[in-house]
């Protein structure tokens, strides 16, 4: 029996004395905020466990939240910090109610949640980090731009008592300066590398076995690829010759540029020359040829015949010109004709054979396990398969073949809705997760869901239908096996194709991530910014606003130490204005207002559009509904223009202009241009603090449209007195006939009514009856419904 871990918050004999977990959790604890990256399956997670006890026994009464970027990933760490922890653990997810979520913090001495539902709530107050003495960021290279891991880490340095950060990743990335800008975003300090060649890892390290499978691609599909790449270069040539590319040997990514240098032309020039409009609509096209060949190099027929069925339904003209190439049409044509006759990517049939030689099924579908005695006394498991493709339609079309092939398989992809098929949901994902670790299932077919976490011991095989050009995914892809033994991989590639370019540039972005990692000390110099920097970041310079007697102007205009209130709608949640705002110390308050995202007072509110917003909403006619909305509801309604490529789409920007005119000239809606969502949350605050400056915050929130009709005013007004709901109402209504009557009502007649007690009707009398005592303190009994 092999040595354990005793300490008073580790459940006994459970967690195996690890030298190298043990000195990387003592270094974490007296160095401070610290990344750790290591392979899958070393133990990361149990490294957080001992750091996550040891905090909780120094720090009495102390919290610790740990944060994965998926649902399963943050259940998956509640039932391991239960299994070895003796304190009491939760998880908060976007599943859970809000009610219940809050409970479960205050209930719980370790949470483990998703980012998302934790920003949310601390936006809104629900409970606050500063009794959290360890914050572990699973996956942490996802702390990127806009995703919550950076403004939960800004929000914890700043409140927390006594704040620790750990982040832990198998891939950081490749790219140098990515990997700093992790740690700046996370406050790292130390960065630690443990590879599989670490003298106190290798023991436990289990080598992977990765057999790269090489594949003809077939005649027929070469054929049709021969279409695909007419059409394809008849289009650069047009390209090439508008003098929007250099030269027709592009990729996707020289595309992409292309058409962003188009979009700038367009939004600069007055009036754009029909030739961009041209440019625009071949590289739309281009990009669709592209994409095409990519799905017959490295998916197959059914998938490309399902992407062209899907381009048959679009209405622009890109797509309409591409069905009219005689080539293209050719390609499509011949998918058809493939499909019918039942002929696929040879990388099916490969697949299919690796799986039954794997499993040991024979031609008779009779299936016997590898190994086996002849007795049966010592039977091995099973052997447990991950199939990972990129695609949804390729998963089903696995599916499908396994089990014309007898290969007992299950799909697990995400939550989200792909054309008219459903995702799973959480339950049906756990539920998969756990039939397949049993052994109901022997094959996993998986989209890149699985990638990241979860849970799956003892895979003895992964397979990638196709390789991905990135080394963060095949690093993750790969980590799926060799947990408890040797694991296996094996790659399929289609010879002669982007299979090939997407497997070389992982392996050149891994070697290049390592030699990187390995230079760790120049990762360290990292000019790490407190959170008080953020407001005067986000604020003009000094030199751009007038002065005053050697003050700045906008200091003149604070609330006298009183925070400015400003409430959000509900929709606007993930919005990094509203972490702007929290950063600049506004009390936001989250509401779900019907007219308009942001209100400051009863006359101010604000609807904010950013370039996409704006140019879709002009597109689907919601634009002049929402400004028509605002000014009946508001007196001084303002719309914030938020970015400056308002012209880069491809709306005509006289289209665009005359919206503008539009909202300002005929609805009399003031605007106001913004850089970004920082800049929008200062401007918000400025005028927050304009309106709220002179007298107490009492904002009446419109969480519904002013009433039209006589009978809705009715409601509307009687729905207002205390505890009354549109039941209520109608029947007060229908009792005394009119508001006036219901007015002079004594208690014991509004006590009639089903639902109206003596306490409610004497708050009712209250409310109707009481002397108005404007901005009176908010402790005082006339204010105060009991």
């Amino acid at each position: 029996m092999g040595r354990y871990i005793e300490h008073p918050l580790l459940k006994p004999n459970l967690t195996e004395a690890r030298i190298y977990q043990q000195v990387l959790a003592a270094d974490v604890l007296k160095k401070g905020n610290t990344m750790i990256v290591a392979p899958t399956a070393l133990g990361k997670t149990l490294i957080a466990i001992l750091v996550a006890a040891d905090s909780l026994d120094k720090l009495k009464g102390s919290k610790v939240l740990i944060l994965a970027p998926s649902k399963p990933l943050a259940i998956q760490h509640e039932e391991n910090f239960r299994h070895f922890l003796t304190v009491s653990c939760t998880s908060i997810t976007g599943a859970v109610k809000v009610d219940e979520r809050k409970k479960r913090w205050d209930e719980s001495q370790i949470i483990c949640a998703t980012p998302q539902t934790v920003e949310s709530d601390i936006l809104n107050g629900r409970y606050s980090l500063s009794d959290v003495s360890l914050l572990v960021f699973d996956e942490c290279h996802h702390a990127v731009g806009s995703y919550s891991y950076v403004y939960i880490a800004a929000r914890y340095m700043n409140e927390s008592k006594k704040s620790l950060i750990l982040g832990l990743t198998a891939s950081p990335g490749s790219d140098k300066d990515k990997i700093k800008h992790v740690c700046e975003n996370l406050y790292i300090q130390e960065v630690v590398v443990k590879t599989e060649d670490d003298h106190d890892v290798k023991p436990y390290f289990n080598p992977i076995e990765i057999d790269w499978v090489k594949i003809e691609m077939g005649k027929e599909l070469e054929k049709i690829r021969e279409h695909i790449n007419k059409a394809l270069k008849h289009r650069l040539k047009m390209l090439k010759n508008l003098k929007v590319i250099p030269t027709i040997a592009v990729n996707k990514t020289d595309i992409l540029k292309a058409r962003g240098k188009v979009q700038n032309r367009i939004a600069r020039a007055t009036t754009p020359p029909q030739e961009c409009y041209r440019a625009i609509s071949l590289l739309s096209a281009v990009i669709n040829v592209q994409h095409s060949l990519e799905l017959l190099e490295t998916q197959g027929i059914t998938t490309l015949d399902q992407y062209f069925q899907r381009l048959k339904k679009k209405n622009t003209k890109a797509a309409k010109g591409l069905l009219l190439d005689a080539d293209f049409s050719q390609a499509v044509f011949l998918t058809e004709q493939a499909k019918r006759h039942g002929l696929e990517h040879p990388k099916i049939r490969k697949l299919v054979e690796i799986l039954k030689e794997e499993l040991d099924i024979k031609d008779n579908n009779q299936k016997t396990l590898k190994n086996e005695s002849d007795s049966g006394s010592n039977t091995k498991n099973k052997s447990k398969i991950i199939v990972f493709t990129q695609f949804r339609d390729t998963l089903e079309l696995i599916h499908e073949k396994c089990e014309e092939n007898g290969i007992n398989s299950v799909r697990f992809f995400g939550q989200g809705k792909s054309g008219n098929k459903k995702g799973l949901t959480q339950k049906e994902q756990r539920q998969i997760i756990k039939s397949f670790k049993v052994g109901t299932y022997d094959v996993l077919i998986s989209t890149s869901v699985a990638e990241e976490g979860i849970d799956i011991p003892a895979v003895d095989l992964v397979i990638l239908y196709e390789p991905v050009p990135s080394e963060v995914r095949m690093i993750q892809r790969r980590g799926r096996t060799g947990r408890k033994t040797t694991g296996s991989m094996k790659v399929l590639i289609t010879k002669g194709t982007r299979d090939e370019g997407y497997y070389w540039s992982s392996v050149n972005k891994e070697k290049k991530m390592k030699s990187q990692l390995k230079m760790k000390d120049s990762l360290m110099n990292l000019d790490v910014k407190p959170l008080t920097h953020v407001e005067s970041e986000i604020l003009p310079p000094s030199d751009e606003i007038e002065e005053d007697s050697g003050e700045r102007l906008f200091k003149k205009l604070d609330l006298k130490n009183e925070k400015v209130i400003v409430y959000a709608d509900s929709r606007e949640g993930n919005s990094r204005v509203l972490r702007a705002l929290d950063s600049l110390k506004v009390d936001v308050r989250i509401k779900a207002l019907t007219v308009a995202d942001y209100q400051v007072s009863d006359e101010v509110a604000i609807e904010r559009k950013t370039a996409k917003d704006f140019v879709d909403s002009i597109v689907d006619k919601r634009l002049y509904k929402q400004a028509n909305s605002l000014r009946e509801e508001f007196k001084t309604p303002i719309m914030i223009l938020e970015g400056d490529d308002f012209y880069s789409g491809f709306l005509n920007p006289d289209a665009i202009r005359g919206s503008i005119a539009s909202i300002a000239v005929d609805f009399g809606i003031s605007i106001i241009p913004t850089r970004n969502p920082e800049d929008t949350a200062a401007m918000i605050k400025r005028i927050a603090i304009r309106q709220q400056q002179d007298q107490k915050v009492n904002i009446q929130i419109r969480t519904e449209k002013k009433p039209v009709n006589l009978w809705e005013q009715q409601l509307f007004i009687v729905e207002s007195l205390p505890n009354i709901g549109p039941v209520s109402a109608k029947k007060l209504l229908e009792k005394f006939g009119t508001i006036e009557n219901l007015i002079n009502a004594s208690e014991s007649e509004l006590q009639e009514i089903d639902g109206i007690g003596k306490k409610i009707a004497i708050n009712i009398k209250k409310v109707l009856t009481s002397k108005y005592l404007h901005f009176k303190d908010e402790n005082s009994e006339n204010e105060k419904l009991m």
